[in-house]
């Protein structure tokens, strides 16, 4: 660990950069931050986040009796496969590790996410999920035995002396396993199976993250603080649709590449300054995308239609790249980006000395946000079934998300529980789940409006019930249910708590009563008003908007002119110039921080945009945009005037750049964004509804805001 800080340290001095932009910021911790960071290590202690030095002996004992029991069992196939002794003793199995583990910020109690590489001669089918599943079955250490062989990933899922296990596998075109093997090459990856590659890919993923962040303890220090507040803010859980650990380590790594320099501290509080204002769904990658030699899929939104639908893409720095995080939906992306920006605000107070740091964890109050609920539940004949069923069901529950959005043509929102529920009071075998329900905020409440979302449930329940593995006294159960109707158990010790005042953290979700039908609802609801606020605000655009409602107080701006090009360390400078006109205060926002700042999140250079020639026209880009519809133009709103004074000083053609001057008349503010060009390759943007009647004097675009580009 040590060589790898030493080797990040050694990146930044040489000026070398880790990333697919430069850092936002090279500053120093002050004393300030050290001690911050000492508070928070000491809070991330108290709340028992490490484990034991016995639990951390005892989880290597289990690797090492895993890892002797899988070249046991590829012998023991080897020779039922009429292999010679030879063959026998050469073959061998080897077990590596991935996700927490191996990041090194797995907790007490967490499990170990393991991988089993095999030869070629041994299948995933029959050798692997009949024969070593049959080998575990009869080891007394051994406990809650589950093969998930139909998984995107399959998988299986037991529990050694007490550690949870979650075993891979992936069989290589090889006849001999070396023990050296070194699954980082890309080599690794010929001839092997679709499920093999994807098996390979998160110990892959893994080592790349570790060699692509600056200071490798910062990283683990500040992405276990991350995956401790994503669990309290219910906000951690892959399969709900929201992100599991390796995209917050992916979000966390690239807040390190960002601020190479910074201590824990500093990057929470950085890593909610830039994801608040995250221009999604531009895509976080922490290095460039390679299409590299075997013709494996990569992301690649110009290629695959699948991919520009995509909400949140966070990408995978291994080959082949991919989006980590293809659950999130429009519903939880909101609820992330609300969490993000409450985040925000608590770090802000933090720094201030307004907070402590155990104001940004407290619990979300998921059971008094909403006034609404749909609640699913699932039963079993015993444990056994319960947990199949269970994982089929919990799969299936964000196409509950996508079908109730779709129906309701995204008016009404579902917030899905991050986790089960169990009656223990109850007898048999049962589980149940939970969904907030919203109305989309700006939305009018109109008198006798309901949602009847009984086809939507019911089509849900057909598809859920179709589970091949099915069988009798799997059951699954969806009703509404109010908040004040919510079940005891959902609450600690089962009891319900005494409802306080609401605070900012829930304002944003409450709901309004909505008129809904269930299959098991009873009867309508009556509509009240909506108690909905805005809570996404970015901080420079928030200034921004103080300066043209109060323009008294804009004394003198400066005009933007082009910069020089990238590489150029701290030679980027604003000129200024006084000017009665306050809409040219746009300038005043922009510092030489604020550039590199507005340049990662709003994108980085148009890597992902077609070639010129299917973007002839505006329309034409329209189209792309918005998934083949063109923008409707009905409203008439004000006017972005832009003019440009060409190209010049050896200024290259942006792809998407419009001659001349441009006004768009009748294009609602909102769905527009000013791009502006700051280099010889550079561009930030800004949303123009800021920007409306302003004039530049350099070279500027105008775009859809809605659009599935990359920017570099």
């Amino acid at each position: 660990m040590a060589n790898s800080v030493q080797a990040g340290a050694q990146t930044q001095a040489q000026g070398k950069h880790l990333g697919v932009t430069e850092p936002i910021s090279l500053a120093a911790p002050t004393e300030i931050d050290l001690l911050r960071t000492r508070e928070l290590e000491q809070f991330l202690v108290n709340a028992g986040l490490y484990e034991s030095q016995e639990e951390a002996v005892q989880r290597e004992e289990l690797l090492g009796r895993l890892d002797q029991i899988v070249k046991h069992w590829v012998k023991r196939i080897s020779r039922n496969k009429g292999f010679n002794e030879q063959l026998v003793q050469e073959a061998n199995a080897k077990i590596f590790t991935f996700g927490s583990y191996r990041l090194g910020v797995h907790g007490p109690g967490a499990d170990i996410d393991t991988l089993c590489v095999g030869p070629r001669h041994a299948t995933r089918e029959e050798d692997f999920f009949i024969e070593l599943h049959s080998m575990l079955a009869e080891m007394p250490e051994v406990t809650e035995l589950h093969p998930v062989q139909d998984a995107h990933v399959p998988v299986m899922k037991f529990k050694f002396n007490g550690i949870s296990v979650d075993l891979l596998y992936a069989r290589l075109a090889l006849w001999v396993i070396p023990e050296d093997l070194d699954i980082s090459q890309d080599s690794i990856l010929r001839n092997v199976d679709e499920q093999s590659v994807r098996s390979l890919n998160g110990c892959r993923v893994t080592d790349q993250i570790l060699k692509l962040v600056p200071n490798i303890q910062h990283f683990r220090t500040t992405l276990r603080c991350m995956k401790f507040w994503a669990n309290r803010r219910g906000v951690y859980s892959n399969v709900a649709g929201f992100l599991g650990g390796v995209n917050w380590a992916l979000l966390t790594a690239r807040i390190c590449q960002l601020y190479p320099n910074a201590v824990p501290s500093m990057l929470v509080s950085r890593f909610f300054r830039v994801y608040t204002q995250w221009r999604w769904p531009n895509p976080v990658m922490l290095c460039p995308i390679e299409e590299g030699t075997l013709g494996l899929p990569v992301w690649d939104p110009r290629k695959n239609p699948r991919d520009r639908t995509h909400q949140m893409p966070i990408i995978t720095p291994a080959y082949p790249c991919m989006n980590s995080s293809y659950n999130v939906s429009s519903s939880t992306l909101r609820v992330m980006t609300e969490e993000f920006q409450r985040g925000n605000e608590i770090s802000e107070a933090v720094e201030m000395n307004k907070a402590d740091w155990s104001v940004l964890f407290e619990h979300y109050p998921f059971f008094e946000a909403y006034r609404n609920y749909l609640q699913i539940d699932i039963v079993a004949a015993d444990d056994e079934d319960l947990r199949s069923w269970k994982g089929w069901v919990e799969s299936r529950l964000r196409f509950l998300t996508l079908k109730i959005e779709r129906h309701t043509f995204g008016i009404l929102q579902c917030h899905p529980h991050p986790s089960e529920c169990v009656d223990t009071s109850r007898k048999g075998h049962h589980y149940a789940f939970f969904m907030g329900l919203s109305r989309k905020q700006g939305v009018p409440v109109q008198e006798g409006e309901q949602f009847d979302i009984r086809v939507t449930v019911e089509e849900f329940r057909h598809s859920v019930n179709m589970y091949m593995l099915r069988k009798p006294g799997m059951e699954i159960y969806v009703s509404h249910v109010r908040r004040k109707n919510i079940p005891l158990f959902v609450f600690p010790g089962g009891v319900r708590p005494v409802r306080g005042p609401k605070t900012s953290s829930t304002a944003g979700r409450q709901s309004a009563s909505l008129g809904m039908k269930t299959s098991q609802s009873t009867g309508s609801l009556v509509k009240t008003g909506s108690g909905e606020t805005d809570l996404c605000c970015d901080s420079s655009v928030a200034r921004f908007k103080r300066k043209r409602e109060r323009p008294e107080e804009t004394k003198s701006v400066r005009s933007l002119h082009v910069l020089p090009a990238q590489g150029a360390q701290n030679e980027s400078r604003l000129q200024g110039e006084n000017t009665d006109e306050p809409a040219q205060a746009v300038s005043q926002i922009i510092s030489d921080e604020d550039i590199a700042f507005q340049k990662v999140t709003g994108g980085q250079a148009a890597a992902f945009v077609p070639e010129a020639e299917e973007l002839d026209t505006f329309d034409d880009y329209g189209m792309y945009a918005t998934g083949g519809r063109l923008m409707e133009q009905t409203r008439i709103t004000s006017t972005v005037v832009i003019e440009e004074s060409g190209p010049g000083r050896g200024q290259r053609e942006s792809p998407l750049s419009r001659s001349g001057v441009g006004s768009f008349p009748n294009v609602n503010m909102d769905e527009l964004e000013v791009w502006i060009f700051i280099s010889t390759a550079s561009w930030i943007s800004l949303p123009a509804v800021l920007l409306q009647d302003c004039k530049f004097t350099e070279k500027v675009t105008v775009l859809p805001r809605k659009q599935n580009t990359i920017v570099e």
